[in-house]
This record gives structure tokens, C-alpha cells and sequence, in this order.
């Protein structure tokens, strides 16, 4: 695996104490040659901190979304392979080492992270549930973690999706449904990944509330 080279593009927002610790994890993987972190309109020092770790830093001046600041970083990228992480990941961003092994070995275009199962569920599930059906009922696939940000890609997947993600929380069901409707192979593997659980407050309801609008916006734009 060492004579692969990959680059690790990482959306994050308000992440000033985690980020580094996940770029360097991310930064011990091998064939790891480039750490994108994209800092999506963050008020802290986020980017301050991603720049002492190490990455290459991109600054949005207002927050984007996932998919917006993922699209940030992308021309950028210089990799033969794009590792996708979330910045609270930490030390366990390196089982992104599973992921790009994975892809780089030829088992599929788009592998999956699936993280453990929780004994202690963080919300009501129904943006989970909502989006395993409609990746059921669009693509054939049972997917059991198809919000999961933890991805990699080969460049034939970077190019079937026309070098750019769609925008907004819907990012990873886009990104489901465009390569499985042109006939590449994705699959979910299991990683001992952990980060920071939506709560059941305001801002966590919220938070999810986009991310089912956003899901919706781009089932609506695949089946119309």
C-alpha cells in the first residue's frame, strides 16, 4: 500500500480542539501524501489550529455545508485516491486506514465506513431511516450507513461524479445514488471510528432537520 498515493479532504466547522489530533491519525496512514481541512465558515480557530497540524488549509468565508465545503477542497486534490473524514474523529481518524486500503486494493470504487453500533441511540433515527429506504428504492442497495462521512474513492468514482459533490448534508446519498446509477461498486466496511454524537437539544434537531432537507433536495433533483 505504500506505493499508493492518496489525499484526505476533512469539512470542518467549530473543531479547534479535535482537529489536530485528526490530522495527525489521519497523517500516520499509509500512502497518506496530503491533508485537506476546509474550515466551513468556522468562528473559532479551527483553521489556525488545522495550519499548526500540518494541513493545507482552505477558509470559506460564510459556512457552506458539507457538500459545499467538500467542493471547496476538491481542486485540490492531488491524490490517485480521496480519503473522506470528519474533523471530530481524533485518534481514530487512522482507521481511515481500513478504508483506503480497501479502495486501493480493488473492492470496490466507493467503500464505506460503518461505524460500531451504539448501545445508546443519539437521536430519533429517522434521517438514518429515511435515507436507507430511499437508497433501497433508487439503487437496489442495503446500506446500512449511507450519512456515514467517512469515504473512499478511487478516481474513476471522482470522475463518474463529474469532479464535484453535491452540495448541502446530502452529500453522501448523492454520492450513493449518482455512482450506483452509473454501474460502479460500493460496499460498507466495518471501522472502530467514533466522534461526537448529535445531541437531542435545539441545535441537534436543527442539525437534523438540514440534513433531511438536504437529503430530500437531492432525491428530488435524481428523480425529477
Amino acid at each position: 500500500m505504500s506505493e499508493i498515493t492518496a489525499s484526505v479532504l476533512i469539512p470542518a466547522l467549530n473543531e479547534e480542539t479535535i482537529i489536530v489530533e485528526t490530522i495527525r491519525a489521519a497523517g500516520r496512514i499509509p500512502g497518506v501524501t496530503q491533508i485537506i481541512v476546509v474550515d466551513d465558515g468556522s468562528t473559532d480557530q479551527t483553521a489556525a489550529q488545522a495550519e499548526q497540524g500540518g494541513a493545507v488549509v482552505i477558509k470559506a468565508e460564510k459556512n457552506r455545508g458539507k457538500g459545499g465545503a467538500l467542493n471547496l477542497g476538491l481542486p485540490e486534490v492531488t491524490g490517485e485516491y480521496l480519503l473522506l473524514l470528519d474533523a471530530d474523529l481524533g485518534a481514530t481518524a487512522f482507521e481511515g486506514k481500513k478504508l483506503l486500503e480497501a479502495v486501493s486494493k480493488g473492492k470496490a470504487d466507493l467503500i464505506i465506513g460503518r461505524f460500531p453500533a451504539r448501545k445508546r441511540k443519539s437521536g430519533i433515527g429517522f434521517v438514518l431511516s429515511f435515507a436507507r429506504r430511499i437508497v433501497k428504492q433508487l439503487t437496489g442497495l442495503t446500506l446500512t450507513a449511507p450519512l456515514s462521512g467517512q469515504r473512499a474513492l478511487n478516481r474513476k468514482a471522482l470522475q463518474a461524479l463529474g469532479g464535484k459533490f453535491a452540495e448541502g448534508f446530502g452529500v453522501e446519498v448523492a454520492m450513493i445514488i449518482d455512482l450506483a446509477r452509473k454501474g460502479l461498486v460500493i460496499k460498507e466496511i466495518p471501522v472502530a471510528m467514533a466522534h461526537r454524537q448529535t445531541t437531542k437539544n435545539l441545535s441537534g434537531f436543527i442539525h437534523r432537520g438540514r440534513q433531511f432537507l438536504d437529503v430530500c433536495t437531492v432525491v428530488i433533483k435524481r428523480l425529477f
